[in-house]
């Protein structure tokens, strides 16, 4: 086991570099703009159509308005999101621009959204009451053109950068107003993106019969059927788990690839649900709530494990401080806590549980009759919940999911108990040491004051901190002086994580640490690859510790505009979390 946990940090750094690579991080993060798009419109198509399930029929009205608000909503996804990922796209780029050369984020995003159009959209005219109509066919302006999206965001961006690069731009006189001359320093760069974008649409429709966003799907057919295997769902779950499990957030990497696979597979589903089909896909947006069964690892049933079947005090505090967040797919304070994370008694279980979730699920819709996931869910949703719903309220799949929390209890349980042997030998040998009860009892209560997650083992606490230290090597330390501290009074205080969850931990404990200390400090929760807009507005950031691999590319933003970067490590940020006047305390400290 040692030696697994030496190899995986060895190459830690390669996998922390994917994760930092600027197409996937603008592919997730411009994706993540657009996550309002697709939770509102299926709040929308919820209503038209669930009512019916029990018997509830609507008004016609009001069904049509409800699909029509669906339609132009996720509809025109693959718009929205060539536009959101460009702009995420010119903000890596401009952190490698010349001095005094920046790209214009709102020019980018425009310039993106009518690029994507040329390549995705088929043009044509009809006859409708006698007059001859233009026409554009719809079908790749959402979900399907979501390739088309990313190409166009990408060549668009980089236009931009070699036409501002090179002051390929139309320059005014001084006098001329700012926002004026910037549209027509656009105006070269803009054309040649349009133009170019053009020119590929119509090479690969004259020789291939169809537009571009058609032909990627043509190539990519053997991913399609690949991905929705037996061993496609299982590699994709893997991959998931392990990335989080050597402290990379594994989401960051393995879905921006299939999130395109996934939403038009959801599609699809839904629509031969609404035509009484049997949705068939297995790989689909809300597959997560099975793979991630509690969030990545399948960790749903893993708290109460802890709870009821450990004797160390470490596992049964954890169990208790990390079974609400988990239940509702927050699970970093179980991976810290525990740890989870290259923790070796932990890898097998935290990579398979989800494997075998996967693989249950597509049996089901394959051979039992469970439908596919059909109707998009917040993904903090509990899971069982969330799985009753996107399948149509089926009763089956309440079956469905008694069984993998069964299945996922039996996996973690002999893992849980072995480790939780070792986490109980070494309480004992500690409270011998302090000449204490075998059981460790007095021990406790003469620590009352340290939680007993902190109470971790000296080689559990060894493989914490290899996965948070290398990221953050050149943060400097906390001084030892407190009373030479910053004041923290009026301080604006921006926690990010991967998808403003963990993040809303801390923002809340700063908040109510503030009002318990009568500091005037305003914290806000959000998730990195949205804080773009909004970081100059705050005078601290903080990392938490899922996103801390992109603590040198933040550095060089908050460095620019005179903001304090802060990153604690996985354990010390879900003690801080719990610790609403430690939170305030750490802040102090930390601000030299």
């Amino acid at each position: 086991m040692d030696a697994i946990v030496k190899m995986l940090e060895k190459h830690q750094p390669f996998f922390e570099k994917i994760s930092r690579n600027v197409y996937l991080q603008a592919i997730k993060d411009g994706f993540l703009g657009c996550m309002p798009i697709v939770l509102t419109s299926s709040i929308f198509l919820l209503i038209a159509t669930l009512p019916g399930v029990v018997g509830i029929t609507l008004p016609q009205p009001l069904i049509d308005w409800c699909n029509k608000l669906y339609n132009f909503t996720m509809g025109v996804m693959g718009i929205m999101v060539a536009g959101t990922t460009a702009k995420n796209f010119t903000a890596s780029m401009n952190r490698r621009m010349p001095a005094g050369k920046v790209l214009n984020d709102g020019s980018t995003m425009v310039a993106a959204q009518c690029s994507m159009l040329l390549l995705a959209v088929t043009q044509f005219t009809t006859k409708f009451n006698g007059s001859e109509l233009s026409v554009f066919d719809c079908t790749s302006m959402g979900t399907r053109g979501l390739f088309s999206a990313y190409i166009a965001a990408f060549i668009t961006v980089w236009v931009y950068k070699f036409c501002v690069s090179r002051d390929l731009t139309i320059k005014l006189p001084k006098e001329v107003p700012g926002a004026i001359a910037q549209n027509f320093r656009d105006i070269i760069p803009f054309g040649g993106a349009v133009i170019i974008c053009g020119i590929i649409d119509v090479v690969v429709r004259n020789l291939m019969g169809v537009p571009f966003s058609e032909l990627l799907i043509k190539l990519l057919s053997p991913l399609f059927t690949a991905a929705e295997t037996y061993p496609g769902l299982i590699l994709i779950q893997a991959a998931t788990a392990f990335f989080w499990f050597i402290g990379v957030h594994g989401p960051s990497i393995v879905q921006p690839g299939i999130d395109p696979i996934r939403l038009a597979n959801q599609a699809e589903n839904l629509q031969v649900l609404l035509a009484g089909g049997h949705p068939a896909h297995s790989l689909t947006f809300n597959m997560s709530l099975v793979g991630e069964f509690g969030s990545t690892g399948a960790t749903f049933i893993v708290p109460l494990l802890l709870i009821l079947f450990m004797k160390s005090k470490q596992l049964k505090a954890v169990g208790k401080a990390s079974i609400v967040p988990v239940a509702f797919a927050v699970n970093e304070p179980l991976l810290f806590g525990a740890p989870m994370i290259l923790n070796p008694y932990m890898l097998i279980p935290f990579v398979a549980a989800g494997c075998v979730n996967v693989s249950v699920a597509k049996f089901f819709i394959d051979n039992v009759g469970m439908n596919g996931f059909s109707f998009v869910v917040p993904w903090a949703t509990p899971a069982p919940i969330g799985i009753f719903i996107t399948t149509n309220f089926q009763l089956i799949a309440l079956v469905f999911v008694a069984i993998i929390i069964l299945l996922d209890a039996i996996i973690y349980l002999p893992f849980l108990k072995a480790y939780d042997k070792l986490l109980c030998d070494q309480e004992a040998e500690r409270a011998a040491e302090l000449g204490l009860e075998s059981d460790g009892a007095a021990s406790v209560a003469a620590n009352a004051s340290t939680p007993a997650v902190e109470q971790a083992t000296a080689s559990v606490e060894t493989t914490v901190a290899a996965a948070d230290s290398k990221p953050v090597a050149d943060q400097p330390e906390p001084a030892a002086d407190a009373s030479a501290k910053k004041d923290v009074d009026g301080l604006k205080v921006l926690v990010l994580c991967a998808g403003a969850d963990t993040s809303a931990m801390l923002a809340n404990a700063i908040k109510e640490g503030a009002a318990q200390t009568g500091e005037n400090i305003a914290s806000s929760a959000g998730a990195y690859g949205q804080h773009t807009a909004i970081m100059d507005q705050y005078d601290v950031i903080v990392l938490a510790p899922q996103v801390r691999s992109y603590y040198n590319d933040m550095k060089a933003d908050t460095d620019r505009l005179g903001i304090k970067l802060l990153a604690p490590r996985g354990k010390e940020y879900i003690d801080l979390t719990r610790d609403p006047a430690g939170a305030i305390k750490w802040l102090r400290e930390n601000l030299d």
